[in-house]
């Protein structure tokens, strides 16, 4: 066993710029970071410090003389922009065939059969905003008991229902049977409840919410790291985003400070392996809501996070950030954007002031991280291992 500890964080949506085919699915002129260094709000020293604005490309910001890690912008080589191809290709698996979308709602074959396994209607059907949907539907849903279900860009079938109307189990269940239905042809990505609270016309949306996600079609990273004797932990939304396979251990989290909280606390854990982070809130809370100065902040609030966990670790410990996607919140429209995605790295064993350029896919992370455990395992991508480390 390799006596390592690698902490893989990914800021969801925290892109770096529109990728050359981003005209393809709408996203000409996208860029995330971009538009939140623009903030006043925007503060990140540290990861500055590691290398963030001399990344390739990347024309905003400071740029570092001497960066303490090695930093690398990272092309998707995936047919999407979604969380779970995303994060899919993070952990080695390429997809070039693109999850089923559903620009006008799903259709009666696949409703019909929901409707009829849950014993509930439906409202709504077609893509929406998360935060409009329960304005637009939630009196109607709590007047009759029907399910709020809705769409967007992305590969998603979302289950919105109040707690005191659907019960958390009970909506859970019906997510449950809407993941059972949707398969093959109709195999989203993600099946999401989506619950609610408060009354109108001030419905919130709660932390209780629960991604029921399509296997991987393939091993991961998780996969050969686990069989491998290794400890796969999951911080945030990764147990969700991959089913649960490959995952050997899970917390739950109520926010990124939540996260990054709980992140830390795993630096006094005694393990060999890896803990696979998810910071949500940049998407859902900000990106998707076209909220700039709330995005700049979350940014900020992490790095200063991130100072402390820097200062915890120990001297075998690797740091590893990234991205799935973008979510430009000041481009137009409130979906995911087609973007680079950044790549930081920190340790003792790191090299520094090292440019990996720009990688061909979110998998060379994958392929990196088991050439560093030493498992001759093949993914998607390229080990930059020699590259990177002392």
């Amino acid at each position: 066993m390799v006596n390592k500890r690698i902490f893989l964080i990914v800021l969801d949506s925290y892109g770096i710029g529109e990728l050359p085919d981003a005209d393809k699915f709408g996203d000409k002129g996208c860029n995330t970071l971009r538009s939140i260094v623009k903030s006043k709000e925007y503060d990140t020293p540290k990861l500055e410090k590691l290398g963030l604005f001399n990344i390739d490309g990347v024309t905003n910001g400071k740029k570092e003389a001497s960066p303490v890690g090695t930093y690398g912008r990272m092309a998707e080589a995936s047919n999407g922009k979604d969380t779970t191809i995303g994060h899919w290709e993070i952990a080695g698996i390429v997809s070039e065939k693109p999850l089923p979308t559903y620009p006008d709602g799903f259709p009666e074959e696949i409703l019909g059969v929901f409707k009829k396994v849950t014993g509930r209607g439906v409202l709504c059907n077609k893509p929406y905003s998360g935060t409009d949907v329960i304005r637009d539907y939630g009196e109607q849903h709590v007047k009759t008991g029907d399910l709020i279900v809705y769409t967007s860009a992305d590969s998603v079938f979302q289950i919105a229902a109040h707690e005191d109307v659907v019960p958390i189990e009970t909506l859970y269940q019906c997510c449950e049977a809407a993941r059972e239905i949707l398969t093959d042809e109709h195999g989203v990505g993600r099946v999401i409840a989506r619950p609610l609270a408060g009354v109108s016309p001030d419905y919130k949306r709660t932390s209780n919410r629960h991604d029921f996600s399509l296997l991987p079609p393939r091993d991961t990273m998780l996969d050969i790291l686990k069989d491998a004797g290794y400890a796969t932990f999951g911080i945030g939304k990764i147990y969700d985003i991959f089913a649960g396979k490959g995952v050997s251990d899970t917390q739950r989290i109520k926010d990124n400070v939540d996260g990054m909280e709980k992140t830390i606390t795993m630096l006094d854990k005694n393990f060999q392996g890896i803990c696979f982070v998810n910071l949500v809130d940049f998407d859902m809370i900000y990106g998707h809501r076209n909220n700039v100065d709330g995005y700049a902040r979350a940014a900020t609030t992490f790095d200063r996070q991130l100072c402390t966990f820097i200062k915890q670790m120990k001297n075998d410990d690797i740091l590893m950030i990234t991205a799935d996607h973008g979510c430009d919140p000041g481009f137009p429209g409130t979906d995911h954007t087609r973007e680079y995605t950044p790549f930081l790295a920190y340790g003792r064993d790191i090299k520094e002031n090292i440019n990996l350029g720009t990688r061909n896919t979110f998998s060379d992370i994958a392929a990196t991280i088991l050439d560093i455990f030493q498992i001759d395992k093949k993914t998607d991508g390229t080990s930059f291992k020699e590259q990177m480390m002392q």
